[in-house]
């Protein structure tokens, strides 16, 4: 087990996003959320590394931290939260200004203070990995929205995190483009990287994960393997959503 979440909730407002939440993210497996729009999925990510902060819920990792969110969350555990994983947006968020390089050395070299020899040779592997090593030099304005995006997995990676984040990576893309972000992760995945995609490509998610939950609502109305939730699902809400993404009128 990388983390165990019980009871997590959130609201802006007067709107309930996040109800009770339980869930486990197993370490070198990789969790799929989908459902309609709306349904939390996005919150729920966010709130994995607290870009937002939930109103409860207790956080187990299997370092032995523990957040209990009902309680006054320090600043230096909200740190140590959010360097165990790396956020992956879908609309990229590059720094404009920067090469593909530049991007990712960025976080290595400001925020964890790492030597720039290593930084280097590591930003070079990473954008060996994504396959933009002869792009390093150009600025984002140069590049597709695919390699946009793939840029945006390196920089990710770069900061060493034990959890990635994807939030919906492909929704950005041109159909032609979503195929060479997929075929990245499906690399990572099979790196044995712990990942969490929330993602409306159902047989993307049927092909790389371990596990599949299904959110309507702000809650988890179904979870299990690809083939139960994807083929076989047990909930009328589950089947009348996969219908309608299957079958569009």
């Amino acid at each position: 087990m990388f983390l165990s979440i019980k009871g997590l909730a959130k609201s802006f407002g007067s709107n309930e996003v996040l109800k009770n939440i339980d869930v486990n993210i197993e370490k070198g497996k990789v969790l799929s959320i989908i459902g309609p729009s709306g349904s939390g999925k996005t919150t729920l990510l966010r709130c994995l590394n607290s870009l937002e902060e939930p109103d409860k819920g207790i956080f187990t990792f299997n370092d032995g931290l523990t957040l209990d969110f009902e309680k006054k969350i320090s600043k230096q555990e909200i740190l140590k939260l959010r360097q165990k994983s790396g956020m992956v947006f879908q609309s990229y968020n590059l720094f404009p200004h920067k090469t593909a390089f530049e991007n990712v050395t960025e976080g290595p070299l400001i925020v964890q203070k790492r030597k720039k020899a290593e930084v280097k040779e590591l930003a070079e592997g990473l954008l060996e990995k994504v396959g933009l090593k002869d792009k390093m030099d150009l600025y984002p304005h140069q590049l597709s929205g695919g390699q946009q995006q793939r840029v945006g997995i390196a920089r990710a990676l770069a900061m060493e995190p034990e959890l990635m984040l994807f939030d919906e990576p492909t929704s950005a893309l041109d159909p032609e483009l979503i195929g060479e972000v997929l075929t990245v992760i499906k690399d990572l995945a099979r790196d044995n990287w712990t990942m969490v995609i929330v993602t409306h490509e159902l047989q993307f998610a049927g092909e790389v994960s371990d596990e599949v939950l299904f959110m309507d609502g702000g809650y988890i109305v179904e979870q299990g393997s690809p083939e139960q939730v994807l083929k076989s699902p047990k909930e009328v809400r589950t089947q009348q959503f996969l219908q309608r993404i299957l079958n569009p009128a």
